[in-house]
């Protein structure tokens, strides 16, 4: 009854009164079907708790991204999850992976279908049966190719009114663009020329969702994937959502009611799927779609999960200064009200945006200008004064982080590992693109058969050769893989990795990252250092001052080493890029 409560009271907020309850009637036949659907009835025999802990990570990957000529990339991408990853990670981002006319998958032709070049919902289902799956829900707009909107164009009834038709007088100057492109495209319906509103693109057409009828497609949408084993839903681009002239038309309140609102219809039906919305903007507003903390601790009223976008630039800053003091400063004064999706690379571009407010002008361009001078490419968007800025930078994390030949490749090797390392040792559940498992560099020819910056990081891998490479156990792709699965599985092995475990941030030098995770159970502690810079480090640490509780060893979890503690204090010695988990065994 109370997230029956919840809705309407959304609903009316949304809407007002009389269309609230309207709407609320043919929501409510919309949850009964899928209380009574098979799949969802036979889910809740195993319970209706979401479960997250330290075995949680999650792979970031295209369900084409490794092909053979053999089989379909979906098969592809199952043989290698359950041979390499299977004790390694728990789950499984498939972008996109619905019939789409461009931007590799984020415009949709039809949300309930899988491209048939990739499989079909039998793959899917295959790898739900060993992985958690996260499934895209690209809800904030629809390919101008999809029956929706040829249906649009010809004016038939509902979908006349699932898109935005806007007066190009209209004054627009406020809304905030996360592109250099126009935000109104000219179409041709049967009564004539339209101006549809385009956040993205000129064929991403956004959805009205003032329109009741708009919402009850979602919902239906997103408990149809919950029936095809969604456990995690991420809701792109969600921050754009609802659209209001005179104002920025981003994180706008509906937009929150919305999102509210799908929580609680999930809670309802699915309540074991985790919501996870994808926000590239500064910290303060990304961190709102938590909505409210609920008395339970890590719960809150609106995504259970958030992408935690400052990281990646923050830890670009790092290795670039090789000073941990921004990214410190981050960490200590960061609240961390339900888990956070850490990742630091991504089928997109490295946002900068979220830096602002913590890194500087100065530092922000200088990331720039290292990832022109390591082969990369920038993004821009569209300001309210008709300039342009940066909005991300293309390339791949390991060209970031290493400048093609002028270092040992074991160096780069190491550097990559270390960023990893900081990723994996945060409170939260880590994210790992498919490219930065094996350190990918830069797919030039990419680039140049699309012409967009993105497809840098995009390269589709040949299956065979792929293997080849981590079956040898000199390149460059095997050592990468090996020490991302080393920390993988040594991170799944103690509760102190716990998304919800407390972590305590420490200066002990200016190279060194140093962290500290406490198990919640109280039974180890475990000291994650991390060099990120091209010097030895010789430490001495007070394991009292650090509030380090433990019997007279601990134990690097990386290494297997044995770390003496004598006078309260431990010493020890970092290699460049190198890291150390030290497990404390509390008394």
């Amino acid at each position: 009854m109370k997230f029956e409560q919840c809705i309407k009271e959304e609903l009316n907020f949304i809407y007002g009164n009389e269309i609230s309850n309207l709407t609320w009637e043919k929501l409510e036949k919309i949850i009964t079907k899928y209380q009574q659907n098979e799949f969802i009835r036979t889910r809740k025999t195993r319970g209706n708790k979401i479960i997250l802990d330290e075995r949680d990570a999650i792979i970031i990957t295209y369900g084409d991204q490794i092909q053979d000529d053999n089989h379909t990339p979906l098969q592809c991408l199952y043989d290698f999850l359950s041979k390499y990853l299977y004790d390694v990670v728990s789950g499984v981002h498939i972008l996109p992976f619905y019939p789409y006319s461009s931007d590799d998958g984020f415009s949709v032709i039809n949300y309930r279908k899988v491209n048939p070049e990739l499989g079909n919902w039998g793959d899917i289902e295959k790898i739900g049966s060993k992985f958690r799956v996260m499934f895209d829900a690209v809800i904030n707009h629809i390919s101008r190719e999809s029956d929706w909107f040829k249906s649009y164009l010809i004016q038939k009834p509902p979908y006349e009114k699932y898109f935005i038709s806007v007066n190009p007088e209209e004054d627009l100057s406020m809304v905030f663009r996360p592109r250099a492109l126009p935000l109104l495209t000219r179409v041709e319906t049967i009564n004539g020329c339209r101006h549809v509103w385009t956040t993205f693109s000129e064929d991403q057409i956004d959805l009205n969702y003032g329109n009741p009828f708009v919402l009850l497609e979602s919902i239906d949408l997103l408990l149809f994937y919950a029936t095809k084993g969604a456990d995690f839903i991420r809701l792109d681009a969600i921050s754009y959502l609802w659209k209001e002239f005179g104002t920025t038309c981003i994180h706008l309140a509906q937009t929150h009611a919305i999102i509210k609102l799908w929580r609680n219809v999930l809670d309802i039906v699915a309540p074991w799927v985790v919501l996870i919305t994808e926000t590239n903007v500064p910290h303060k507003e990304n961190i709102s779609y938590f909505g409210k903390v609920v008395p339970e601790p890590g719960i809150t009223d609106e995504a259970q999960m958030v992408y935690q976008f400052p990281l990646a630039p923050l830890v670009l800053h790092t290795f670039q200064k090789s000073d941990v003091s921004k990214l410190n400063k981050w960490v200590g004064e960061l609240e961390v009200p339900a888990p956070f999706f850490n990742f630091i690379a991504s089928h997109d571009g490295i946002g900068v945006m979220p830096a602002k407010g913590i890194l500087s002008e100065i530092e922000i361009k200088e990331l720039v200008d290292q990832t022109i001078q390591h082969g990369g490419r920038v993004s821009l968007k569209s300001n309210p004064d008709g300039s342009e800025s940066v909005y991300e930078l293309n390339i791949t994390l390991y060209d970031w982080l290493n400048e093609p030949g002028s270092e040992p490749e074991q160096i780069n090797i190491d550097r990559l590992l270390a960023s990893q390392s900081i990723m994996l040792s945060l409170a939260g559940v880590p994210g790992i693109y498919f490219h930065s498992l094996f350190g990918s560099n830069n797919c030039y020819s990419c680039f140049e058969e699309t012409g967009k910056a993105r497809s840098l990081n995009r390269e589709k891998l040949d299956y065979g050769g792929l293997q080849n490479q981590l079956e040898n156990p000199e390149s460059k792709h095997s050592k990468i893989f090996n020490g991302c699965c080393l920390m993988l599985r040594q991170r799944r092995s103690d509760k102190a990795f716990h998304p919800m475990s407390p972590q305590r941030v420490f200066y002990v030098d200016k190279g060194v990252f140093c962290l500290l995770r406490k198990d919640i159970e109280g039974v180890t502690n475990v000291l994650c250092l991390t060099n990120v810079s091209k010097n030895n480090k010789i430490l001495t640490i007070d394991c009292e001052n650090l509030g380090i509780i433990g019997k007279n060893k601990g134990i690097d979890m990386l290494s297997g080493e044995n770390v003496v503690i004598k006078d309260r204090k431990i010493k020890v010695e970092l290699l460049p890029y190198k890291t150390m988990w030290i497990k404390f065994q509390v008394n």
